[in-house]
């Protein structure tokens, strides 16, 4: 029996564009149509990619800009007030610990109070589950207004004169407990609002908070309290505190991942607490590449800081005989360091970030034995630059592992048991005081240096598989 063929109907022009975009038996009845109309559609087609071409370009350049996180609303809140956190932090430990070397001459008790500042980070991943469960934004705001009560506290005592050293020390340690949960928990919120394409560059850029303010409390912190006394200081460290809350009370809530409910009432809560907390940290201890740039963090916070941070008030007026001038100028040179290393990375992008993690930290200490024999201040200042942007790129590289490899209602956890093993740098504190008081400066610092490049190519051997190839999620672009 002959099968009769059904007639095929013309199409009009407006229906060749529909045929192009939507395929499938439409296209097939677009090659039926005449060569005229085929064309026309084809040309079509082919504008219509050439604009999508570019909006993809347009796109990749606004991505790979380090003005694309401000797009984001929460971030264009969320930065200042981690600017003048961060402001606040750097111009408080310059003033107390210059106080503190001066009023007591004691270059241990200078350790200890620079000790104090990090005794919570053994309960940061404590903080960082507070955060899952209550949102890391709130969080944020109770921790700033504490910033602001305490510091008022020592302005308070400034000015009617009844501040000592042991006062210093108590109030210290009370904010120590709080404090070094603060980087971690924004950087847990950081990555709530941002999207994951965006997570280098925002991550890079809010490092700047942390680089700028350095510099500022370097040049401004000492000489101001040489000039205008620790009491006036304070007043200003208690207004930046208690603007950075009200910044932060300018976030609109992330949207939670997932829906938390209110602890019971009963004795199994504290089994629940204990239970959340081991998940985060057997979750941070097991994950790929994670464990690698923990090892990582503990080992700069043990070994590397205490040169640059706590330790330099001693080296500014023993080392090289200066005062609260010189101290400032070797705080920033450090500063501009990371400053410059925190801007290179937000505008470079498509890097092998593991890879970048182990050689940025080896180049770190190298600069730190440098920086540890020479006694001339320009060629320190030098020093310290190249040390910088070394440590900018090393810890930006560890919090970006970290960050993109934990899941979202872990990540508060995740950042706490990161922030948990700067509990290394106090360590490294207390032993570098004792050490330098038996053996010597340049002896101590060229230890704590060949041990931290050693213990980073053992690192870098032992886990190679989840930092070197390419392949590796933690090499991830």
């Amino acid at each position: 029996m002959r099968r009769l063929r059904k007639p095929v109907t013309p199409l009009r022009p407006g229906r060749h564009a529909k045929a192009i975009v939507h395929g499938g038996m439409r296209q097939l009845r677009l090659t039926r149509a005449s060569p005229a109309l085929r064309s026309r559609a084809e040309e079509e087609t082919r504008q219509r990619n050439r604009r999508d071409t570019r909006h993809r370009d347009v796109s990749g350049v606004a991505r790979s800009s380090a003005l694309a996180p401000f797009r984001i609303r929460n971030y264009r809140f969320q930065w200042p007030s981690d600017l003048l956190t961060s402001w606040a932090f750097e111009v408080e430990t310059l003033v107390l610990g210059w106080y503190i070397l001066v009023e007591t001459g004691s270059v241990l008790l200078l350790t200890v109070l620079a000790s104090l500042q990090f005794v919570g980070t053994l309960v940061a991943p404590v903080f960082g589950m507070i955060g899952d469960r209550m949102g890391h934004r709130d969080l944020l705001v109770a921790m700033r207004l504490a910033y602001t009560v305490l510091s008022s506290t020592i302005m308070v005592l400034a000015l009617t004169g009844h501040l000592s050293p042991l006062s210093v020390m108590i109030i210290v340690a009370v904010m120590g407990l709080i404090r070094p949960s603060d980087l971690g928990v924004r950087g847990a919120l950081l990555a709530e609002i941002m999207p994951a394409e965006q997570l280098v560059g925002a991550i890079s850029v809010a490092r700047t908070t942390q680089d700028s303010a350095r510099i500022a409390g370097a040049l401004t912190g000492a000489g101001l309290f040489a000039l205008l006394g620790i009491g006036l200081v304070y007043v200003a460290i208690a207004c930046l505190y208690f603007s950075a809350a009200l910044l932060m009370l300018c976030l609109t809530r992330p949207k939670r991942i997932v829906t938390t409910s209110d602890l019971p009432a009963d004795s199994r809560a504290v089994s629940r607490l204990f239970g959340d907390l081991k998940e985060g940290i057997v979750y941070a201890w097991n994950g790929p590449g994670m464990r690698a740039a923990l090892c990582v963090a503990f080992l700069a916070n043990l070994t590397a800081f205490p040169f640059t941070g706590g330790l330099l008030p001693y080296i500014a007026r023993d080392i090289f005989q200066t005062d609260q001038t010189g101290l400032g100028y070797l705080s920033a040179s450090f500063a501009v360091g990371s400053l410059i290393g925190s801007i290179t990375l937000s505008l470079v992008s498509g890097l092998r970030i593991a890879r970048l993690l182990i050689g940025a930290t080896l180049a770190w200490y190298a600069m730190l034995l440098v920086f540890v024999e020479v006694r001339t201040m320009p060629v320190a200042m030098a020093c310290l630059v190249l040390a910088g942007i070394a440590q900018s790129m090393s810890m930006i590289s560890a919090a970006v592992i970290l960050m993109r490899t934990a899941s979202a209602h872990l990540r508060g956890r995740v950042m706490g048991v990161r922030m948990m093993v700067i509990y290394g740098l106090p360590l490294g504190l207390l032993a570098a005081g004792s050490l330098i008081d038996i053996i010597g400066y340049s002896a101590t610092g060229s230890l704590y240096a060949a041990s931290g490049i050693i213990a980073m190519l053992a690192i870098a051997i032992r886990w190679r598989a989840d930092l070197w190839p390419a392949h590796a999620p933690a090499n991830a672009r």
